[in-house]
């Protein structure tokens, strides 16, 4: 069966994601960056993330050897979205002048991880690009997602969270122990 690549990126787009900006020094020095939501976590030790980036944009052929910041969009960052996704805005990028980072970062993100290039490996279209995390800053507000090509909210949170007390619940369980429960007694059955 041929797979049309538009009908498969339709289908891809069902899957909620965040949405980052990858941001770096071009070789002229100035901050470039792409909109990306393609971003994963990899490992914790050695502490490792995850992006896809299109073989042919500007900033593929910058971040090989270049130290990068993936850039968390906090909701009301759409426009800035759109700036890096090719859709200049007339608005200043706001760059926080203070990090103190080798790669650059925007201001009023959710959050920061700043990286060292690991390894890159060939991924089709795309070449996949595995960063050291050096750094992060986690700041408060609400994501912006991305889902079926449009941007989106995340909605109110469900109190209490439908998994919470089984064995898949993220405050249950301790994965530094093995599995086991760690701050609270074990649920009977």
């Amino acid at each position: 069966m041929a797979i049309d690549p538009r009908e498969l990126r339709r289908c891809l787009g069902h899957f909620a994601t965040g949405v980052t900006v990858v941001t770096c020094r071009a070789p002229d020095g100035g901050p470039h960056g792409a909109t990306v939501n393609a971003f994963t976590a990899v490992s914790l030790d050695p502490p490792l993330v995850l992006v896809s980036l299109e073989r042919r944009s500007k900033v593929c052929q910058v971040i090989e050897s270049a130290p990068f910041t993936v850039n968390v969009l906090d909701a009301a960052q759409q426009e800035l979205a759109m700036h890096f996704a090719g859709r200049p805005s007339q608005q200043a990028v706001p760059w926080e002048t203070d990090s103190g980072c080798r790669a650059p970062r925007l201001a009023g993100c959710l959050a920061h991880v700043s990286c060292m290039p690991w390894q890159h490996y060939d991924g089709g279209d795309h070449i996949l690009y595995l960063g050291e995390v050096q750094e992060f800053r986690i700041h408060s507000g609400r994501p912006l997602l991305f889902h079926t090509g449009k941007f989106h909210h995340l909605g109110d949170n469900f109190d209490p969270v439908p998994w919470e007390g089984s064995g898949d619940a993220p405050s249950g369980m301790s994965w530094f122990t093995g599995g086991v429960f760690a701050d609270r007694p074990t649920p009977s059955p």
